[in-house]
């Protein structure tokens, strides 16, 4: 019975140094020099997505082996969680320690898709860091957890971000 077990698993010991030797160990802010932390992380059949202490989303493609980088614009905000979702369209949501919630919607490159990057952004409904994500399945709805015990529930359509709702409010961090 244990073998059957084993067979089933995949391991993978490889290191990844073609993704960290990808994202930068330092940046430059005006005249100094800031250190670059990994913050978050996910990964799905197609993409690695990290999160970072300086509000930058680094994307590897498995497919193309090509690394994109995508930026919160505005405060430098610590990303504190990462979700990705591949359905029809590839769909990565982004919490900040803040309480921003970003929802990047990818450019695709079959026939008829995506094919140009949008990002819709919720802020104000979160009072404190970000620490969850959720999709569901068929990745219409988004849902996001803090520090503070609130969870939100937002609908995502194609072409907009609508109908967010607070679902929860508790006095616990919600993990």
């Amino acid at each position: 019975m244990l073998a059957s077990l084993d067979s089933v698993y995949e391991k993978e010991f490889c290191p990844l140094y073609y993704l960290l030797n990808a994202i930068p160990a330092k940046v430059q802010r005006g005249f100094r020099s800031v250190l670059v932390y990994l913050t978050a992380l996910d990964s799905s059949s197609d993409f690695l997505a990290v999160g970072s202490s300086i509000g930058m989303l680094y994307l590897y493609c498995r497919r193309l082996a090509h690394m994109n980088k995508y930026s919160l614009e505005g405060k430098y905000d610590a990303i504190t969680a990462v979700k990705l979702l591949s359905c029809f369209d590839d769909l990565v949501a982004v919490g900040t320690a803040s309480g921003r919630v970003a929802v990047f919607h990818l450019v695709s490159p079959l026939p008829g898709r995506n094919k140009q990057l949008r990002r819709f952004d919720v802020v104000g409904l979160h009072k404190g860091s970000v620490t969850s994500l959720a999709w569901s399945t068929n990745g219409m709805k988004l849902f996001s957890g803090d520090d503070k015990g609130r969870v939100v529930s937002r609908k995502h359509s194609v072409m907009v971000l609508t109908y967010v709702c607070v679902i929860k409010t508790s006095y616990f961090s919600i993990i």
